[in-house]
């Protein structure tokens, strides 16, 4: 039987629910998918982004008219008529989309329906009795190889997804759009492109700055697979599968696939395929879906190519969850063979995983609960990891979680940051022992080596995580920061440069990116990419401290200290204003900051030290850099920062950067 492309999406109103489920019934028992739940799409409020995603990647659009629709002046099915009728303003007007059904005797002059349905040949199905005339004509215009002249029968009809513009992603489309975007970036990227400027929030005023890679053939990104299940509580899985295929697919050698963080950064934002593809240099986009029911997963997933929005395949993919990671081979097998791309030995063996379903279910929660980055979040983290290693002790991604975990709480001060370093250290050092090959544990290991100013150990363990994993992120990131420390600012900065390139929308290392170049005296840099982050995210943590450093820098101090004031983050807030009130000759503010940011001193030696050394106190600020050199990771930017300038010729500065190592590289 032909292979068919895309779903067909039925919309009615409630009391043509008997007429619109034989017309389903017809079209399943030919093998076309067809999307009617009506648990799923009569209810909820009608925003509801499972049918806005839905219309939005179906391959037909089936109105059925009615009496009862004519009668119906308001009803959900009328916001789904006019979602549909915006989407087919996107599309060639030869290519078919709208397939209207009328399914009694309402004439067409009576019906209460869009204009654009009155430019289509409606089809009469009276009472949902379908012929097979009805079956075979949507076969045929879903049919991979269908032509234009396939359907002669609804003349100026709008065109179907498979040849659509690139379309806008409802919010959970786009989760998916983020991850598959990720995989399919670096198969697409075939020429360099240069975002245009623009007032809106896209994917193109993130990448500002980041030199693009040119497109590549044989690349892919992979955005995060969305959640269609009746009680969207199956995110966790739907990311995880995503994070699963990304990574099968990085082992195949020239395949260019696009980091996690860089998929994911497109969550809940409307941004269009186009603007994906631009924004990470991808000639190819791989989307899917996730729906869970009881124990079975149906997994959809389809091919787009990012410059024209032509649908180049579809498949999908009925699995007891028990065999998730055979489908998560499968899905990376037809991504390959479909595109046609070369590869010397095929597709790898995928690493040996836990044999304990719940273990790695657990382990995808746990990733998802991450993602946040919160208290919260991380603690979640931490307790669902634990309980996947209690299911599985040999388990080597769940320990390195928990060391992840633990890094995070300890850099953002949830928890003591010695206790929290050394818990992470000896988690990521047992995923080794259990995985000499998980690169992430090698990263984890090399950062917070960095930190101790192990800088030689530091540098192997960092050469290792690249050696498994060229592309890894925070191993690259570490890398530039290094290099930094040790090394020349054109070194750094080029390297920084190669991570915006391989994760241009990873909004962390964007900000770390804006330090570096703080740092260097690159306050234009810096500027530059701290507002594309704000345009994206206005609370993303610590963005607007940073700001207010370079705005200050700059000397202008009112708009530094409402920065400092916008800034989200307690702790980073707390960083930043005794800095702008003094530097504004608020002496009486100045002090009550300060006297603020003393009340939670552990894990803020480092800014308090700067505080000191502006207000003009040597001696304060010499303090706390002794405090804060035995832990404190801010202690990293110690040599170019410009708070503590005033003090490097004192003494006691070279022996500071005696106690991290660095006296003879300065």
């Amino acid at each position: 039987m032909t292979e068919l492309n895309g779903a067909v999406f039925l919309s009615y109103a409630s009391e043509d629910t008997a007429a619109a489920q034989r017309i389903c019934a017809a079209l399943r028992a030919a093998s076309i998918e067809v999307w009617f739940d009506q648990s799923e799409l009569r209810g909820g409020d009608a925003w509801d982004t499972a049918i806005r995603t839905q219309i939005k990647s179906c391959a037909l659009f089936v109105p059925i008219i009615s009496s009862h629709s004519r009668a119906r002046i308001e009803g959900y099915f009328r916001l789904e008529w006019k979602l549909a009728v915006d989407r087919s303003h996107l599309m060639a007007a030869e290519r078919p989309f709208l397939v209207p059904v009328i399914i009694d005797e309402t004439k067409d002059a009576d019906a209460r329906v869009p204009d654009k349905f009155r430019e289509i040949q409606w089809t009469r199905l009276p009472n949902g009795e379908t012929t097979p005339e009805f079956v075979n004509r949507l076969r045929r215009l879903l049919a991979p190889d269908s032509s234009l002249s396939s359907a002669p029968s609804i003349p100026n009809a709008v065109p179907d997804s498979r040849a659509s513009p690139p379309r806008r992603l409802s919010l959970p489309l786009i989760v998916l759009s983020a991850l598959l975007i990720g995989a399919v970036v670096y198969i697409g990227l075939s020429r360099r492109t240069t975002p245009t400027d623009s007032t809106t929030t896209s994917a193109s005023s993130v990448a500002g700055t980041a030199s693009s890679p040119a497109t590549l053939e044989k690349s892919i990104a992979v955005l995060p697979f969305t959640d269609l299940s009746e009680k969207k509580d199956q995110q966790y899985f739907s990311d995880g599968l995503s994070e699963e295929l990304i990574d099968l697919l990085a082992q195949i050698p020239e395949l260019k696939v696009t980091a996690r963080t860089s998929s994911f950064s497109f969550r809940d934002r409307p941004v269009t395929i186009a603007e994906i593809g631009r924004a990470l240099s991808v000639a190819n986009v791989l989307e899917g879906s996730v729906r869970k029911a009881g124990n079975t997963i149906r997994i959809t997933a389809q091919l787009i190519r990012a410059d024209n929005g032509f649908h180049l395949w579809s498949a999908t993919y009925d699995r007891d969850l028990k065999d998730v990671f055979k489908v998560q081979d499968d899905i990376a097998r037809v991504v390959v063979d479909k595109l046609k791309v070369t590869l010397a030995g095929g597709i790898p063996t995928t690493a040996a995983r836990t044999e304990n379903t719940e273990a790695h279910n657990l382990l995808l929660q746990g990733n998802f609960a991450l993602q946040s980055d919160t208290d919260a979040g991380t603690a979640e983290a931490l307790k669902l990891f634990r309980r996947a290693i209690a299911l599985n002790p040999g388990y080597a991604p769940a320990w390195n979680g928990v060391g992840y975990a633990e890094f995070r709480r300890g850099s953002n001060g949830y928890e003591p940051i010695e206790d929290a370093y050394r818990s992470a250290e000896q988690s990521v050092r047992r995923a080794i022992e259990l995985d000499p090959a998980l690169a992430d544990a090698y990263s984890i290991l090399g950062t917070l080596q960095m930190l101790r100013f192990d800088w030689k150990k530091s540098a192997e363990t960092r050469a290792r995580a690249l050696q498994l994993d060229p592309g890894n992120w925070n191993a690259l990131l570490n890398r530039a920061i290094q290099t930094l420390i040790t090394g020349s600012h054109a070194d750094a900065i080029a390297q920084m440069k190669e991570v915006l390139d391989r994760e241009p929308l990873n909004l962390l290392g964007r900000r770390y990116a804006a330090r570096l170049f703080f740092y260097v005296g690159q306050l234009d840099e810096a500027e530059q990419l701290l507002r594309q982050i704000l345009a994206v995210s206005p609370n993303f943590s610590a963005a607007h401290y940073e700001l207010g450093r370079v705005l200050l820098l700059r000397g202008d101090t009112k708009a530094a200290i409402g920065e400092f004031e916008m800034e989200a983050n307690p702790d980073w807030r707390n960083f930043g204003l005794p800095l702008g009130y003094h530097a504004a000759h608020r002496n009486a503010d100045a002090d009550a900051a300060l006297k603020n940011l003393l009340v939670k001193s552990a894990g803020s030696e480092f800014q308090i030290a700067e505080t000191y050394a502006s207000f003009g106190d040597a001696d304060k600020a010499f303090e706390w850099l002794g405090k804060a050199v035995t832990g404190d990771p801010g202690m990293i930017w110690f040599r170019y920062d410009p708070f503590l300038a005033a003090l490097s010729g004192d003494s006691r500065y070279r022996t500071i950067l005696k106690r991290m190592k660095l006296a003879d590289t300065s």
